[in-house]
């Protein structure tokens, strides 16, 4: 069987790109079937940034702030960039910016987003602390689909974890954050595999998912 042509990804981010490490991170490893094949940002100062340069991969920032015409625009323009460089998926990793409609619609199904909680809960931003208002005792972070819809597309993968005594939303937000640099590379593997499939009720299927994958979705407590 020859070689597997690498799914290629685009990457957006907005702050650090922990997560987006991660991934580049994954892709270093001679059986992973995708590569990043750009790193964008809509702050020109993005730490993301620097890690993609540092990786040698295609880094382009475009400030969002006075766009001429606006988020259209400004989307339509991400959107050209994205496909010139002839990725398959774009992959949201702290992009701090709604997309708009018609960018979901370009990439309908090609496009996904982690986001800190279980959901359909605690949706939006400020996550952290609304889990510790609403009193839960176990919350995490979802890999899923982007719709038009803030939050609401087809779910991934989930990852659960504990709020633990004495949390406060900085420390739950690096608990989670752990558990987001895990499920984000794997959930790019099954797609890359071709495994990932949603019906018709919005409902997604992995197919031939082993015990370790799905320890990665529910993973064990960490040690004390």
């Amino acid at each position: 069987m020859g070689k597997v042509t690498p799914l290629k990804l685009a990457v957006l981010v907005s702050g650090g790109g922990s997560n987006l490490q991660a991934i580049i991170d994954a892709c270093k490893a001679s059986d992973y079937p995708a590569e990043i094949v750009l790193v964008f940002s809509n702050q020109l100062d993005a730490g993301g940034l620097d890690r993609g340069r540092t990786a040698g991969i295609r880094t382009e920032a475009i400030s969002h702030k006075g766009y001429a015409g606006g988020r259209e625009a400004y989307d339509t323009a991400v959107s050209a960039l994205i496909e010139e460089t002839g990725a398959d998926l774009v992959v949201l990793a702290g992009y701090l910016r709604l997309v708009s409609t018609s960018f979901v619609q370009r990439w309908q199904g090609r496009l996904i987003n982690i986001h800190p909680s279980l959901l359909p809960s605690f949706k939006g931003l400020h996550v952290h602390q609304a889990a510790l208002d609403a009193g839960v005792k176990f919350t995490g972070c979802t890999v899923h689909y982007v719709v038009p819809e803030v939050d609401s597309g087809p779910i991934i993968a989930q990852a659960v974890v504990p709020v633990l005594p004495g949390d406060d939303a900085g420390t739950l937000a690096q608990r989670i954050l752990k558990q987001e640099h895990r499920i984000y590379p794997q959930v790019i593997r099954w797609i890359a595999e071709g495994r990932v499939s949603t019906n018709d009720a919005g409902i997604v299927t992995i197919a031939d998912a082993t015990a370790p994958d799905f320890a990665q979705i529910n993973p064990v407590p960490e040690p004390n």
